[in-house]
């Protein structure tokens, strides 16, 4: 099932998308994955054209920080080696941190290319999970059960601002600099483990081409050892990293510029569309 946050006629809405879009009676999509998809069908208000409605991300402003993977997958490691710098050097343990997102982009939309702080801005296409229960000190079998979704998630990134503080919390929290969506699409319609194919093309050139099986850390090992070590809320996103093909890793380095296009697609959700403004 395919959830969507949208506009209709000026009022902010969440619905069902299908052939058509079946208009739910809850405040958010965070009210929704509090309440749960069970019965979903006795809170559907009306129905309307899929021409009628603006998208927006599917959850525009997120609770908490998101949470975020570096080096998960192998490919993408080795090129943050090349590129160097103590903040891209690979720990023994998974290399967990915050991306602060005041409201979320959505498909379609176009970002700043902040070129006043930024020439080396970057595109980075992930799996992102919702969590749909709170986790805690969780087995890893337990943890699947607490996934609402999935969603695809483009963490844009400034890299000089990311090697000159040497982490990466300021690099990735550009304002208005992350896109998520299209949609989420509910856990019950992947395996447990998802393999995925995820795509990214720039300009109509195929940057990225992974699956989500190649990741280092799995989704189950991600939230057993985030959930013992703090509480993961309803609603908490988590990008699980990103594959080789990422702007820095070219030489020379091929970073995002005003007019660009960037299509971050995962199977099985759909394509995520923005565009880099002035």
């Amino acid at each position: 099932m395919k959830l969507a946050t949208f506009n209709h006629n000026g009022r902010q809405y969440v619905g069902i998308i299908d052939e058509k879009v079946h208009v739910l009676d809850v405040a958010d999509m965070c009210a929704l994955i509090h309440r749960g998809v069970d019965d979903i069908g006795s809170i559907v208000t009306h129905t309307l054209e899929r021409a009628e409605i603006e998208l927006l991300a599917p959850i525009v402003h997120p609770r908490q920080d998101i949470i975020c993977l570096g080096m998960n997958y192998l490919d993408h490691e080795k090129e943050a080696a090349d590129f160097g710098g103590k903040a891209f050097e690979k720990k023994n343990d998974n290399v967990y941190f915050s991306k602060r997102v005041n409201r979320a982009c959505a498909t379609g939309e176009m970002i700043s290319s902040h070129n006043d702080v930024t020439k080396c801005l970057d595109y980075e296409t992930e799996l992102a999970v919702i969590l749909g229960e709170d986790l805690y000190k969780a087995r890893k079998e337990d943890c699947y059960r607490a996934i609402f979704g999935y969603t695809i998630l483009n963490d844009i990134t400034a890299r000089d601002i990311q090697s000159r503080h040497m982490q990466f919390y300021a690099g990735k929290s550009l304002e208005d600099s992350c896109p998520i969506g299209p949609w989420i699409v509910t856990a019950d319609e992947f395996d447990q483990e998802p393999d995925l194919a995820l795509r990214t093309f720039v300009n109509g050139q195929r940057r990225q081409d992974s699956r989500t099986s190649l990741l280092v850390s799995d989704i189950g090992d991600i939230l057993e050892e985030l959930s013992g070590y703090m509480m993961l809320k309803k609603g908490t996103i988590i990008a699980t990293g990103t594959p080789a093909g990422v702007g820095m890793g070219f030489t020379p380095p091929k970073y995002l510029k005003p007019g660009d296009e960037i299509i971050s697609e995962i199977e099985g959700i759909g394509e995520l569309i923005v565009r880099i403004g002035k």
